[in-house]
């Protein structure tokens, strides 16, 4: 009896984990990037007690761009209960976030990291650094766990279209 139960937590456990992103289920980890003017610097930190929706994306990405938008729905339907930062990296610089931001209307905080940590959030080393697909996006606890992740692929458009990741944040809402 004890065994069977002990199998079926085993189990239960690894299904729960199978529904998480690769990269979850582990403390974020911490941050300070800087706008592209470096006006002003984002902490990970500022944000504790609230979910956090950290997105890694490139200004020159069409799927980055339909995320974007996502999250701008996602500011205006759940206020300040969710923070959420775009993380570029380069080539992107002042010049092309400036753009980006005009032409699509984001008013979501972009910050400028130089590749720690993105390479922190994917676990990355040199050599896999070179291989991290954008858009990817990291959803994180009040407790500063992330929960899931996604990268963007078929299975996991509707969260990038909004109707998939509606229901991952008033998860971890709750």
């Amino acid at each position: 009896m004890i065994r069977s139960i002990f199998c079926f937590l085993l189990l239960a456990s690894g299904v729960a984990l199978a529904a998480s992103g690769e990269l979850s289920n582990r403390r974020a980890p911490g941050f300070a990037l800087p706008d592209p003017s470096y006006q002003h610097y984002y902490d990970l930190q500022d944000f504790a007690g609230k979910v956090v929706l950290i997105d890694i994306m490139s200004t020159r990405c069409p799927h980055c761009l339909l995320l974007s938008t996502t999250l701008e729905q996602v500011k205006a339907h759940y206020g300040g209960k969710v923070a959420i930062l775009e993380v570029v990296l380069p080539p992107d610089n002042q010049e092309t976030v400036s753009k980006f931001v005009s032409a699509n209307n984001i008013t979501v905080p972009v910050v400028c990291d130089m590749g720690q940590m993105t390479a922190s959030y994917f676990n990355a080393t040199p050599n896999t650094m070179r291989q991290l697909s954008v858009p990817h996006l990291f959803l994180i606890d009040k407790q500063g766990m992330i929960r899931n992740d996604f990268a963007y692929e078929e299975s996991t458009q509707a969260v990038f279209e909004g109707t998939g990741l509606f229901p991952e944040i008033d998860k971890l809402l709750k």
